[in-house]
């Protein structure tokens, strides 16, 4: 909650002989604290507080000590809404409280500093440039925001600096530079006896922040000082802090003006704003997108990481004992079988043709008379290998005999088994379902280059096919190769013809992400046939995570084909679907966060 200047990475400091506080006051406060809640109930009246909670502005200040019902404050931190920052302080027994929530929870990795009024002593020397005032206008409560933002806190509105300027409980302080009037810094103090009748007659200092780029020294000092002194002067006995326990700069100024540490704890939410808190450092091997995203979401939950391979994006997750390896999507949840079945897509279409799912026609390549007759029979067919992923080897709409012996040659390269297959015409959809439950469906759309007049479609190509690997982290290219060519050709041009200004071509016929497709999210659009479609097909499988290809006249239409289920999809583009938070669901149940489906997809 405390920032001072600027972090840097200075050599450790050695041990200060006050960092761990005065053994007696830590002692004594301990006492107090436990005692004063143990006196509650001899408290007449309404004397004693009870569930106190203080707004302000960037989340609430929940005093943890004033809770009889451990359970009313895990529910209280687990109601924060998002983009705020709640903080349970005073927590007498966090490893009880952390006990109870431990995937929404986590102890805050701060020391609480106390300053005893008694001991105080004023500054000798009163700071020179700036003026430590209150926050009088709207202009200083954008001012204080603005250095939030610098100081990557979470910003507060305006209108509730403004609205609460007055308040007896909140007292929100500037620094200003007596030469330009800007403002340099700000704090807000807390007034524990006009918040929840505080029976210790405390205080304390939240949020401060001073701009990096202010030119006068000692700003910080004097910002704590100010708010000290002021609540000295309506007899508080003593003022607290808390401060990162690795900021060594504010802690040495604490110290230096009398704080000492007690024996006090924090409590928070896991949220992404302290997401550096309690993740732990990021994983330093270099891995793929996909793999990355789910890692990432592993580590939010306190799921132990261990890259095995990061080039082929192979990583071990481990949570209470329990590991279990995956290479990206693909998990040891799928079994052998499951993953053949989806790795040959002849299997593949047997059994969604079983389960009465609606496949197109197909037939394996190999016989010419044959092939030719089915592709008089259907005008338009895909030739693909029976086994591949990514779209390597894979021609559309080949309408020819002379192009179809040569998509056969292509995609025998990739396996000696190729399959021709009825193109059934539409927008290609990608459906992801994990644990037998849709989670995200996309569009995919093949690239396409539009015209300048002046560039080669070759030249078009290649800047294309950069923007797509720049977006996606280089998993997203255009390959200039034989099937490029010929979506070129159908559209009438060559590679180093010039497009025209405003025409759009189309490059490649497969809307696969690794060759330069684009994904658009539709999961609000999906119409419940083509929910239990995929459901039924992941079923038929009996594969529990799997993307699943489907070509439909239109999302929100019942209509469909099942074209290709694929047992490593990639999770990643996904947004605002939670992809990764279910994969992780199902791996690991136990760390789940909220429920879901939020509503019913089937």
């Amino acid at each position: 909650m405390t920032i001072m200047t600027a972090r840097t990475n200075p050599r450790p400091a050695p041990p200060r002989r006050q960092r761990g506080g005065n053994e007696r006051l830590q002692r004594h406060t301990a006492v107090s604290l436990r005692e004063a809640t143990r006196q509650g109930d001899r408290i007449k009246g309404e004397d004693w507080p009870r569930d106190a909670a203080i707004d302000c502005g960037w989340g609430r200040l929940i005093f943890a000590h004033t809770f009889t019902d451990g359970d009313r404050l895990v529910e209280l931190l687990r109601e924060e809404p998002a983009g705020r920052r709640d903080i349970a302080f005073y927590v007498h027994e966090p490893h009880v409280l952390l006990a109870k929530a431990p995937q929404a929870l986590f102890l805050d990795p701060s020391h609480t500093y106390r300053l005893q009024m008694s001991a105080y002593r004023p500054a000798r020397r009163r700071p020179k440039g700036f003026a430590v005032r209150r926050l009088r206008t709207i202009a200083d409560a954008q001012a204080v925001n603005d250095i939030y933002a610098g100081r990557g806190m979470v910003q507060v509105d305006p209108a509730f600096f403004w609205t609460n300027r007055m308040k007896k409980h909140l007292t929100f302080l500037v620094a200003e530079d007596l030469a330009t009037g800007k403002v340099l810094a700000a704090v807000t103090g807390i007034d524990h006896v006009n918040a929840f009748r505080d029976p210790e007659n405390g205080s304390s200092l939240w949020s401060l922040a001073v701009d990096p780029q202010a030119p006068y020294p000692g700003i910080g000092e004097a910002m704590v000082r100010h708010l000290a002194e002021h609540f000295a002067a309506r007899g508080r006995a003593y003022m607290d802090l808390s401060v990162m326990h690795d900021n060594d700069q504010a802690i040495g100024l604490y110290e230096k003006l009398g704080f000492q540490r007690v024996p006090v704890f924090a409590v928070k939410t896991k949220n992404t704003i302290n997401e550096k808190l309690f993740a732990g450092p990021p994983v330093e091997e270099n891995l793929n997108p996909y793999a990355m995203l789910l890692v990432n979401e592993a580590r939010r939950r306190g799921i132990g990481v261990e890259v095995l391979d990061a080039e082929g994006g192979f990583f071990k997750l481990t949570h209470g004992g329990r590991s279990i390896t995956c290479r990206e999507s693909l998990s040891e949840l799928t079994t052998a079988v499951a993953m053949s079945r989806c790795d040959d897509k002849a299997v593949t279409r047997r059994l969604m043709e079983k389960e009465g799912l609606r496949v197109p026609a197909q037939r394996t390549a190999g016989d010419t008379k044959a092939d030719i007759a089915f592709l008089k029979e259907y005008k338009s067919v895909v030739v693909k290998p029976a086994r591949g992923e990514q779209g390597r080897g894979i021609s559309v709409d080949v309408r020819g005999v002379e192009e179809l012996k040569t998509a056969i040659e292509t995609a025998r390269r990739t396996c000696d088994t190729v399959l021709i297959e009825e193109l059934v015409q539409g927008e290609d959809l990608r459906l992801i379902v994990i644990g037998f439950k849709l989670v995200a469906a996309a569009v995919r759309r093949p690239p396409s280059i539009t015209g300048t007049g002046h560039h080669t479609v070759e030249q078009l190509i290649e800047k294309l096919s950069r923007r797509r690997a720049a977006a996606t982290g280089g998993e997203s290219r255009i390959p200039m190769d034989v099937e490029t060519e010929r979506c070129v050709a159908m559209g009438g041009y060559e590679l180093d013809s010039i497009l025209p200004e405003n025409e759009t071509l189309l490059v490649r016929k497969t809307a696969n992400l690794h060759t330069g497709g684009t994904i658009h999210d539709v999961t609000d659009q999906l119409h419940p046939a083509l929910v239990d479609a995929a459901v039924k097909a992941a079923r038929a499988i009996d594969i529990p995570v799997v993307g699943l290809d489907f070509i439909v006249p239109s999302a929100a239409r019942p209509d469909y084909a099942i074209i290709e289920a694929n047992e490593r999809p990639g999770l990643a583009n996904h947004e605002p679907q939670p992809t990764a938070e279910r994969f992780i669901d199902l791996l690991f149940p136990q760390t789940a966060i909220d429920r879901w489906p939020p509503k019913d997809m089937r």
